[in-house]
């Protein structure tokens, strides 16, 4: 979150050079099924899962860890106090913007090659011009309101 885009992406290279790590998803019907919460934690055992080498400990940032064999540990603003945290974060981060931006391409009216899919009050006149895609959570407060009009 303190890091620039360009920071992040340069760091993120660093990092995928120097550790062993893998990528976990959920998609929109996840998350508006399951909240955002348990479809994080659902995306971050796929992660766990896919890994290549198997730790023997997962620090978790916040207070919630997903249901793995693997032992877990979870640290209140981890990704500020431990150094593979604020890796993980960023990769899991940079990752995410580079989906945003190849959605951009696709649906060019969101300006989400600038601000990644949050918000913003550019997001938000993107949803009330042109409504909202296949892409967007129905649940996300500004497109449920829009809903109930």
């Amino acid at each position: 979150k303190k890091l620039s885009f360009k920071q992040r992406v340069e760091i993120s290279e660093e990092i995928k050079n120097k550790s062993f790590f893998s990528f976990g998803i959920a998609s929109v019907k996840e998350i508006e099924k399951l909240n955002i919460l348990k479809a994080s934690l659902l995306s971050m055992k796929r992660a766990i899962l896919k890994l290549s080498k198997k730790p023997d400990l997962v620090l978790v940032d916040g207070i919630f860890a997903p249901q793995v064999q693997n032992k877990c540990k979870t640290i209140i603003k981890g990704d500020e106090k431990i150094k593979c945290i604020s890796a993980a974060s960023i990769l899991a981060k940079v990752y995410r913007d580079k989906i945003m931006i190849k959605m951009s391409k696709k649906f060019k009216n969101y300006a989400w090659d600038k601000n990644f899919g949050y918000g913003t009050k550019q997001h938000i006149v993107g949803l009330k011009k042109y409504g909202f895609t296949t892409i967007h959570r129905k649940n996300f407060k500004p497109i449920y309101n829009m809903l109930l009009k």
